[in-house]
């Protein structure tokens, strides 16, 4: 714990995450980590199913949070040893850093958590051109949202916006962003965010909301912000999934009147503008990490 919450010198940022400084993977190595993903998602189900013949009651309320690290162990031993290979031969980035130009943390995370919101809002309107949920998709989420609220926000609210930030962002883009363009870097991990979710019904605002997290991410390296900013969607999902009005609608456009929808969406629209011409005018260092630290 205490060289989690070791300062930089200089810096006023931690050293969170430093283990993976130096694994830097391009677009090759995105399989790579895309495959160890997969691994370590088939290890999380082998091991709720082992639980089931066991309890299946505790396999049905805390299997998902037992699986959901699990899922990303695999990607997480082979980053680190990856990293620490490189270490005499690869120029190291820090995985999360904070700079934030001539604001403070504290305004930057207010801006960006609205703009998420705002972001989630203006997408929410795309799951209603999709086709049906199948039965059983539909029921597995269902079941998520259903367990104990305690449960539902430590899997959607505090394990999906560490592990899924640390791999997405951390990882993919800080690796894409040292080898090719900021745009291509940012639009690939979105594309990888989204296909993570492996789910097509989440894929569209995943990918929208990963090239927000991405861009942000780019500015300002702080993988703290992009973990911030996942928490605020999640957790906002996760408390209108309860509320009876919005638990079984597809969208906000269902249940909103018309006018009050057509304006929060021209205000969400107009926030989101304004917050990435705020984020565009932060300075970033020489190259593609953009606000990323050497090592």
């Amino acid at each position: 714990m205490k060289r989690f919450f070791k300062r930089h010198t200089g810096r006023g940022s931690y050293d969170l995450f430093s283990n993976y400084s130096h694994f830097l993977p391009g677009i090759g190595g995105i399989f790579g980590i895309l495959g160890l993903f997969i691994l370590g998602a088939l290890l999380g189900n082998i091991l709720v199913l082992g639980l089931q013949f066991i309890s299946p009651e505790f396999a049905k309320e805390y299997g998902t949070i037992i699986s959901y690290p699990v899922m990303f162990i695999p990607a997480m031993l082979y980053a680190s040893s990856k990293s620490r290979f490189d270490e005499n031969f690869v120029q190291g980035y820090r995985m999360d850093s904070n700079n934030f130009g001539r604001f403070s943390g504290l305004q930057i995370a207010v801006i960006v958590s609205i703009a998420t919101l705002a972001t989630a809002f203006m997408t929410d309107a795309l799951s209603s051109l999709m086709p049906p949920m199948p039965q059983w998709l539909e029921e597995t989420m269902k079941q998520l949202l259903d367990a104990p609220l305690w449960i539902t926000l430590i899997s959607v609210s505090v394990f999906a916006p560490l592990f899924e930030e640390w791999l997405c962002r951390g990882v993919v883009l800080r690796g894409l962003l040292a080898k090719n363009s900021p745009m291509t870097a940012i639009t690939v991990s979105a594309a990888f965010f989204a296909i993570i979710h492996l789910n097509p019904w989440q894929a569209i605002p995943a990918f929208i909301l990963g090239l927000l997290f991405g861009y942000v991410y780019y500015k300002t390296g702080s993988l703290k912000l992009t973990m911030l900013m996942h928490c605020a969607n999640n957790t906002m999902a996760a408390i209108f999934s309860r509320i009876p009005a919005f638990e079984e609608a597809e969208s906000f456009i269902e249940v909103m009147n018309p006018w009050t929808y057509a304006g929060i969406f021209i205000c969400s629209a107009a926030f989101v503008v304004s917050a990435i011409i705020v984020i565009s005018g932060i300075p970033h260092k020489e190259g593609n990490l953009g606000g990323c630290d050497k090592v």
